[in-house]
């Protein structure tokens, strides 16, 4: 592959308790030479808009630093709260991994 990418599985309910310790583990994703963070959201029930918060700012947190941040696997519950805010426009979306590969992988 081309490209260095990392991915970052989240689960449960990701709110307010985690969000801050979501997002730094994505950011500090920035010292492993990783050009893209793929955010795994298979298992995730819930997120709130702390979490969404998380994510936009580690998504700037990456760009600054040219490192592309994409998610995939999101349920309805997230999807409809990125819908809402517009931030389904923003980030780039996979319905799973597989598709991510493939397009990965279709780049080269």
């Amino acid at each position: 592959m081309n490209q260095a990418f990392k991915v970052v599985k989240l689960s449960g309910i990701i709110n307010t308790s985690n969000s801050e310790e979501l997002r730094q583990n994505i950011t500090h994703l920035q010292v492993t030479g990783a050009k893209t963070v793929l955010v795994d959201c298979e298992d995730v029930s819930f997120m709130d808009s702390s979490a969404l918060g998380a994510l936009v700012l580690a998504f700037k947190t990456l760009r600054a630093g040219d490192i592309r941040m994409v998610l995939c696997s999101i349920n309805e519950q997230v999807r409809i709260l990125f819908e809402l805010t517009g931030m389904d426009k923003v980030f780039e979306i996979f319905s799973n991994q597989e598709e991510f590969h493939q397009t990965l992988l279709s780049k080269k």
